[in-house]
């Protein structure tokens, strides 16, 4: 009965681990609107995406990849560099180069393409 029991639990912990690895379509969403929204120059643009999608700047900034690119150096890219220095506020060299990094890994980071 206990082997029983234990092994439903392993089966069970690994589901829930492989759903878990996946992002949610509604996440997903989320994030590329904030990509877009950095892609123009405008802070107001940006924090009103931000807001309508609920996103936490020192949470998600640090990890989201835009396109390959930490999103800081995604904003310096497409000429935004109002968005960028906003976004500057929430990160710094070190965790920037930590997201890229992390980004050759696949794990926690929040890599978006468009």
């Amino acid at each position: 009965m206990k082997k029983g029991t234990l092994l439903i639990g392993l089966c069970l912990s690994s589901l829930a681990l492989s759903a878990s690895a996946a992002m949610s379509p509604t996440m997903k969403t989320s994030l590329v609107a904030v990509c877009k929204a950095t892609t123009k120059d405008s802070v107001l643009q940006f924090k009103r995406t931000l807001k309508e999608h609920r996103i936490n700047e020192t949470l998600i900034f640090p990890k989201l990849i835009c396109n390959g690119q930490s999103l800081h150096d995604f904003a310096l890219m497409q000429g935004s560099k109002k968005v960028a220095e906003k976004i500057a506020r929430y990160t710094n060299d070190q965790e920037l180069n930590q997201a890229t990094a992390m980004n050759e890994s696949n794990r926690h980071v929040y890599s978006v393409t468009f």
